[in-house]
């Protein structure tokens, strides 16, 4: 019986490489019990469909329980969007697995459900790989965008133009900096590393860090992908619970095996770092918008436990007062 969460990058069977009826790219859409967001994600990618010769569309389902989620794909793509529904509810790694071994293009975008693109996301994509051919992946900026699909914020800038990201794999280590609607993989980068494993939460962190480490990669600084924030999901979850930190420090271990020896306790201690305070902040934005005060004091707590920088301290001290007044929300 197949493990939900897999000890090891799971085998993706190569596909023939000079296969012409291959299309360019496979969109694969995995989803789970996110059915009101998945007409948006579904009606963002029609509206840059380049045809089914050049472009798989699937919904993978996991066999989700909120909706019929064969109807809505019906009904959106009319005949054009692909629809397969798991025999039973593996997890989400196996069905990023799922999603990988079942798309046919030469590169994969695993566009999970509750999120969305902008217009001339794939045009962008295929610029990005007609310029730098001999990348492992590439990917573009993206927005945070709330559960009304309004955006947030965005990260500092990457780079000011289209480019192969320079000393990626230190970065990427040291910080998270992509969500998965931005990311496009070649197929044969999945086949030569594995699919994703190790944990349930930032499993995307590691598998972005082990393909910097085994290739260079590609980035546009356009913002043209939306990652949704909201507590229903996957990272809302683990963030209630405290499992993130368990999940995270875990990622940590296994990243650290990819960097060079002589960097590797430089690079970890920026990481938790800058974990701690990403951390500190969460806590803060669960007790305020989500009003979870046990989810708050998980956080904190984990945060301190990674690195006690003076603005961790300082957040730490913040919310503590908060909760020893009863502060108002």
């Amino acid at each position: 019986m197949l493990e939900r969460i897999p000890s090891e990058p799971p085998y993706i069977a190569p596909l023939a490489a000079d296969d012409r009826d291959r299309p360019l790219f496979s969109i694969m859409i995995p989803v789970y019990n996110c059915s009101g967001y998945l007409e948006k994600c579904l009606t963002s990618v029609l509206m840059q469909d380049m045809g089914a010769k050049k472009m798989q569309i699937e919904v993978i389902d996991d066999c989700s329980t909120d909706a019929d989620v064969g109807a809505i794909v019906q009904s959106v793509g009319k005949g054009r969007i692909g629809y397969y529904r798991k025999e039973k509810n593996m997890g989400s790694l196996r069905n990023f697995e799922s999603c990988i071994n079942r798309s046919r293009g030469h590169l994969v975008h695993i566009l999970h459900g509750d999120d969305f693109l902008k217009d001339g996301f794939y045009r962008e994509i295929e610029k990005l790989y007609k310029l730098f051919p001999e990348v492992g992946a590439a990917f573009t900026d993206y927005y945070y965008v709330d559960v009304n699909s309004k955006g947030m914020y965005a990260d500092e800038r990457l780079l000011t133009r289209r480019g192969i990201l320079k000393d990626w794999l230190l970065y990427i280590a040291a910080k998270q900096r992509i969500q998965p609607p931005a990311m496009v993989v070649r197929r044969t980068t999945y086949e030569q590393l594995g699919g994703f494993y190790a944990v349930k939460y930032g499993e995307d962190w590691e598998m972005w860090a082990r393909i910097a480490a085994s290739y260079e990669v590609a980035h546009s600084p356009k913002y043209l992908a939306c990652y949704r924030v909201h507590n229903n999901n996957i990272t809302g979850q683990s963030l209630a619970s405290g499992q993130n930190i368990k999940d995270i420090k875990k990622v940590m271990s296994i990243i650290e095996g990819y960097l060079p020896e002589e960097k590797r306790k430089e690079i970890m201690l920026k990481a938790k770092k800058n974990f701690s305070v990403y951390y500190a902040w969460m806590a803060h934005a669960m007790y305020h918008h989500y009003q979870d005060d046990s989810g708050a004091l998980r956080q904190i707590s984990g945060a301190l436990s990674m690195h006690t920088s003076p603005e961790t301290l300082k957040l730490a001290a913040k919310l503590y007062a908060k909760l020893l007044i009863r502060y108002k929300r």
